[in-house]
């Protein structure tokens, strides 16, 4: 099991977890209240409490933000957001989104089967299903929900379905997995090899599902797509492709990592969010009629739960079009992610090597992870939150960055020198010349 697995497990009510219904019969904690606050504060004295900054986006002005803090409101610049491409900002998106408002109403009015499908969902449906060469498309009402519905209903209800999952797949899909309760094998990261090491265990007969993202959203690593489909094509298995952290990034529609690479024909089932480079929110999957029928017919995430706003949808359909025609902010975005690279380098702030458009920056501590966060806050309006266990394993923590289409070389500047300061004072060490 890896490290970030473990961690996501011993983070909720898992059976085999320590806080599995066995051992709480046995500490059966008189004061539940003060139990609480026990771990609560377990939690901060271990450095891995999280606070969250009261940030309100300025509509037009993204990275800009204004920070609802202690001290008062202040200004400060964005460097954590998902909103990669600033598309949450952009002028078609928030126009058709006040059309939307205007035409419909705010909310969908129920779940789809009852009273919520709404004209604005089918064209989003439509739009996605063509940007990743489909034949349909079903969306949710976040990416997670998307993970978790769709894994948990197809190796829940397929027989004797077995799942492949790569070690440092995301929480979402961990547990759709483990809600599905079919037979789970984990294979090392981003290995092939290994992967066909287990398949060459499984029975040959039984049906399979391997499951995998594109861009690893901690590490920034890339998998090796092409890889992985030879094996699960040669031993029959399904394939499942995460693909959140590259739709709307990679491709020359924005179709992602396995549309840049001429995958997309080859791979099951596609899923994709609306919430990080569309600039929206929602989640979604792209695949055969079937499959996207039989998930819009059993999957209890889907089925009993309200619908995405119009106006939401009508934004993500504005978003999903523009980047299909456009690449000038997938092409500003990488240019500015290879300038925050370099002036880091040349500063030997250590940085996590990848391929993609993030930028992990390694700590290593919690406790001056959250420092590092709060300083650089406070000290230059810059804001970065720390990524802490679990979300990372003990001993890696980091401050993840993610340099958007719309940071200035003046944003940039501000960043590596605010940086390299406190990494001096911190006494954290640089990276080997």
């Amino acid at each position: 099991m890896s490290s970030r697995e473990e961690a996501y497990i011993f983070s909720v009510n898992d059976p085999k977890s320590r806080h599995s219904i066995e051992d709480a019969a046995k500490r059966a904690p008189a004061n539940i209240d003060a139990f609480m606050r026990g771990e609560i504060e377990t939690l901060k004295s271990d450095g891995n409490y999280r606070v969250f900054a009261d940030i309100e986006r300025c509509a037009g002005a993204f990275p800009e933000a204004v920070n609802h803090g202690s001290v008062g409101p202040d200004r400060v610049k964005v460097w954590c957001s998902n909103d990669y491409l600033g598309m949450g900002q952009h002028p078609d998106v928030m126009a058709a989104m006040k059309r939307a408002i205007e035409q419909c109403g705010a909310g969908a009015g129920g779940t789809r089967n009852i009273s919520g499908t709404n004209h604005y969902h089918v064209l989003l449906e439509r739009e996605l299903a063509d940007l990743h060469r489909k034949e349909s498309a079903l969306i949710f009402t976040s990416g997670y929900v998307s993970n978790w519905a769709t894994l948990g209903t197809i190796a829940a209800r397929i027989p004797g379905c077995i799942v492949l999952s790569d070690a440092c797949n995301h929480a979402s899909m961990i547990e759709g997995i483990r809600h599905s309760r079919a037979e789970r094998r984990i294979f090392n990261h981003n290995d092939a090899e290994d992967l066909e090491r287990i398949l060459k265990t499984l029975d040959p007969l039984a049906p399979k599902i391997v499951a995998f993202e594109s861009v690893y959203s901690m590490d920034g690593d890339i998998a090796p797509i092409e890889d992985i489909l030879d094996v699960a094509e040669r031993y029959g298995a399904m394939t499942y492709l995460d693909e959140v952290h590259a739709v709307g990034m990679y491709g020359p529609r924005g179709g992602g990592i396995a549309d840049a690479r001429g995958l997309v024909d080859r791979i099951d089932i596609i899923e994709g969010t609306l919430g990080k480079a569309f600039g929206v929110v929602g989640g979604y999957i792209a695949a055969s009629a079937t499959i996207c029928d039989y998930v819009r017919s059993f999957a209890s995430g889907f089925i009993f739960t309200t619908a995405m706003p119009p106006a939401c949808a009508a934004g993500a359909l504005a978003s999903v079009r523009h980047l299909k025609k456009s690449c000038v902010e997938r092409d500003r975005q990488q240019e500015n992610v290879g300038k925050v690279r370099a002036r880091l380098a040349a500063m030997r702030i250590p940085v996590l090597d990848n391929e993609s458009h993030i930028v992990p920056v390694m700590v290593k501590d919690p406790v001056k992870c959250k420092w590092v966060s709060d300083w650089l806050m406070q000290a230059h309006g810059i804001y970065v939150q720390p990524v802490n266990y679990p979300t990372v394993p003990k001993g890696t923590e980091r401050l993840r960055l993610t340099p958007s289409a719309v940071h200035t070389d003046a944003d940039i500047d501000l960043l590596a020198r605010a940086i390299s300061e406190i990494w001096s004072q911190c006494a954290l060490s640089r990276a080997v010349a």
